[in-house]
């Protein structure tokens, strides 16, 4: 067991591909990205109502795990295109447990 850093970034999914290239640039290279991600948030709802939307206009959520010492090259590469292309980065601190034997010695 160790403790990691968890990574949830919520972005249009025109966006995606640069975060990920960023992501892999700084050495986050395990991913998983959720499509046609939609809610409410600050810029209001988002919503798969039409064809188009859920194309083009979509949200995706991309969930990483990282070692502590990468976080920061991750916010300093990816801050940026959200602060230009918006979407929101969400930072926590967890535990990975690898086995059934990590399990055991909680």
């Amino acid at each position: 067991m160790r403790i990691v850093k968890r990574l949830e970034i919520i972005v249009s999914s025109r966006e995606m591909p640069k975060i990920l290239t960023k992501l892999d640039e700084v050495g986050v290279s395990g991913y998983s990205v959720i499509h046609d991600v939609t809610g409410r948030g600050h810029h209001g709802t988002v919503s798969d109502d039409s064809d188009f939307a859920a194309t083009t206009l979509s949200n995706v959520y991309i969930l990483s795990f990282c070692a502590s010492d990468k976080v920061k090259p991750v916010l300093e590469q990816v801050n940026p295109l959200l602060n230009k292309f918006g979407g929101v980065c969400y930072l926590s601190e967890v535990m990975e447990v690898r086995s059934a034997e990590g399990i055991a010695t909680l």
